[in-house]
Formats: structure tokens, C-alpha cells, sequence
């Protein structure tokens, strides 16, 4: 269905998008979008405008289901969700169904989200603090034996990867059987991931999946029925799991454009191939940086993100000439998070190889002009 095809560069209507979310969508799944806009196979409508529950759009939700079964490889004792709410609104779900188990769970702490992850999880049961490395503004991971995992916690919780300080766990933590919930919201479709290793995966899907407004859940079916009398039943993983997602509407576009993600990704050779482009382009990146003189890399060397590169120069007036005349010359969005600074290029599945390597040239140019 999809063949590869190049992104225009200045003087045409693309840009390269390097927002850390929501971010650039495969321009092969938004011309194909485009082209079913008015007219979904035949339909005689939109996807935006077709009932939830009609023969047709219930074949493109269990596709996108099904597809992503396939691509991660989900085992059958895991459900799909698609939901609502963001990862944030996840922050509250997991705690709200799982931690009355022993009314207590472990956090890892690397970063903004998981932070706040932990604080709102402290609504509804003690909140131990497994591992923080705010010691060093979360430049680093903590590595298994600095994890203080409680035995009596109702799950681990942390966040794979980190969009505003550029960091990514390069393990899966070992927890002596305590079910891990993973937010994957910045990395999710980048590489392989073990699935069954994990109690609950949950996603934002404006990085690697589908515009802004889709959740995805992965969760191990026994994890659910164990909500807190009071939850809403919208945040009941029980109640959504019996609805097969859908006891309201659900984001029913976002999860269309799903499932043209998923059948690029496959078209493609799936995430083993993905992870090798990925690879390709942070390693690219990375290099550039370490042969300069004049930007610096933020994350330490084996917790650097393959998704969201992060540096600065160390002169703030310097680094905001550079993400103006980046932005010019057609490279958006590299301008760091307000809480860190510096520059940030956030390089998820969509943006292609020949990006980067544009990007890289401008760095080069960049330092020459004002080195």
C-alpha cells in the first residue's frame, strides 16, 4: 500500500518538524489520509463523520487492533485499549485500579512526567521513590542496583523515555514479580519491546503513533477488576476492557490514522527495521555533537534518548540565534523545553533519515559561521 518516498526541503510546503509532540506523521499515512478525507473506500463519507458502531468503521478499529497485536507482538493475555486523556490521565488510572492492591507503589523518578506521575499518584496510596536522579537535573538513568524497588508495592512505575531532558532506559527493570507499568508515550514503535515483561504499557499517541487525542493501554488482563470503589467507570480498566473500548465514543480519526501508521510501519519491515533507522539517525546526530566544539550533549553517555536529542551551546543568546536560523532555513521546533534550555531535536519514527543528515549539515555550517 505505501512505497517510500522522499520529503521535500525549501521551496516546497514541508518542513522538518523536530517537535517533541505532537510531532511529524509518515507523509505516506497523511497522502493516503488525504486522499480517503471525503470518501473512505467507497463509503460515500469521512472517517471524522462515520457512526463508532457502523460495519465500516468497526473493520478500520479492529484492524488497528489487530495490527497493533501484530507489530509488538502483544501476547493474548494482554488487551488493547484505546482511550482518552493523554498519558497524564493514565497517572491517575493506574493508581486508581492497581494500587489498592497493598496501597502502595514504587516510582522511578527521571524526569517531568514521571515526576508528576508519582505526585498524583499520591492521592491514592504511599508513594515510594524508588530512584530519582534529579541529583543531576535527570541526565542519567539509574542503573538495576540503584533501584529501592519496595517489596510491597502494588507495581513499579516508570517512564522509558524522557522527552525534556533526552534520557532512555536502555534495561527493563527487574522487580522480583511486581507487575511494571511503562509510560512509552516518546518511544513506543521506535524498537522491539518485550511486552510480557510488563504489567500495564501505556502511551500518548503524538510522538511515534497518531495525532494528538488517542491513548493507547496494553494491559495484562488479571491486572484489571481491582479499580477503587469510587473511580469513574471512564477510568475503570475493567469497564473499558468488558466496552472493548468503546462505552463512549472513542477518538475514532486518531485511530484510523493508527492504523495507516501500523501498515506503514509493516510496509516497511516493521519495528526491527524501524529500530535500525532510528538508530542510524540518533547515531548520526550524536556524532555531530561529539565532534563539536561548540554544542554540548545534556544526557550522559548510556542514557542518551534515541528519540529526543538534547544539547545547547552554553551561551543562551547564542543558542536562541541558533533555533531562529534553524528555523529558517527550514528545521522547526529545535528550540529545548522552557524548564531546560538549550536546543532539542526530537527525531521519532516519521522523521526520515535525510533530516537529520540536513540537520547536521546546518549544525556544521552553524559552528563555522559563529565558532
Amino acid at each position: 500500500m505505501f512505497r517510500e518516498k522522499g520529503l521535500g526541503f525549501m521551496g516546497t510546503a514541508r518542513i522538518f518538524n523536530f517537535s517533541a509532540g505532537p510531532s511529524m506523521l509518515p507523509l505516506e499515512v497523511l497522502q493516503t489520509a488525504g486522499a480517503e478525507i471525503e470518501n473512505y473506500r467507497g463509503s460515500g463519507m469521512s472517517v471524522m463523520e462515520m457512526s463508532h458502531r457502523s460495519g465500516v468503521y468497526t473493520e478500520i478499529f479492529s484492524s488497528a487492533q489487530s495490527a497493533l497485536r501484530r507489530v509488538l507482538n502483544v501476547p493474548d493475555q494482554y488487551k488493547i485499549l484505546f482511550l482518552q486523556g493523554g498519558a497524564t490521565l493514565q497517572f491517575a488510572m493506574v493508581p486508581m485500579n492497581l494500587m489498592g492492591r497493598t496501597g502502595k507503589a514504587s516510582y522511578a523518578i527521571t524526569g517531568n512526567f514521571s515526576n508528576k506521575a508519582a505526585q498524583e499518584a499520591k492521592k491514592y496510596g504511599t508513594v515510594v521513590v524508588a530512584a530519582s536522579t534529579a541529583d543531576k537535573n535527570h541526565t542519567y538513568i539509574p542503573r538495576q542496583e540503584a533501584l529501592n524497588i519496595d517489596p510491597g508495592s502494588s507495581y513499579f512505575h516508570y517512564c522509558a523515555n524522557n522527552t525534556i531532558y533526552g534520557t532512555e532506559w536502555d534495561y527493563v527493570p527487574e522487580t522480583g514479580g511486581i507487575p511494571i507499568v511503562c509510560d512509552m508515550s516518546s518511544n513506543i514503535l521506535s524498537k522491539p519491546v518485550d511486552v510480557s515483561k510488563y504489567g500495564i504499557i501505556y502511551a500518548g499517541a503524538q510522538k511515534n503513533m497518531a495525532p494528538a487525542g488517542l491513548t493507547v493501554v496494553i494491559i495484562r488482563e488479571d491486572l484489571a477488576g481491582g479499580a477503587f470503589p469510587y473511580t469513574p467507570v471512564m477510568l475503570d480498566y475493567a469497564a473499558m476492557i468488558q466496552g472493548n473500548s468503546m462505552h463512549n465514543t472513542p477518538p475514532c480519526y486518531n485511530i484510523y490514522i493508527l492504523g495507516l501508521v501500523l501498515q506503514w510501519l509493516e510496509s516497511i519491515g516493521g519495528l526491527p527495521e524501524m529500530q535500525k533507522r532510528n538508530e542510524k539517525k540518533a547515531g548520526m546526530l550524536y556524532h555531530c555533537l561529539e565532534e563539536s566544539r561548540m554544542f554540548h550533549v545534556l544526557a550522559e553517555p548510556g542514557a542518551r534518548s534515541k528519540m529526543n536529542v538534547t544539547f545547547r551551546t552554553g551561551d543562551a543568546a547564542l543558542d536562541e540565534r541558533f533555533a531562529k536560523e534553524a528555523a529558517v532555513a527550514g528545521f522547526v521546533n529545535l528550540k529545548g523545553h522552557r524548564s531546560a534550555g538549550g536546543m532539542r531535536a526530537s527525531i521519532y519514527n516519521a522523521m526520515p533519515v535525510e533530516g537529520v543528515e540536513k540537520l547536521v549539515g546546518f549544525m556544521r555550517e552553524f559552528e563555522r559561521k559563529n565558532g
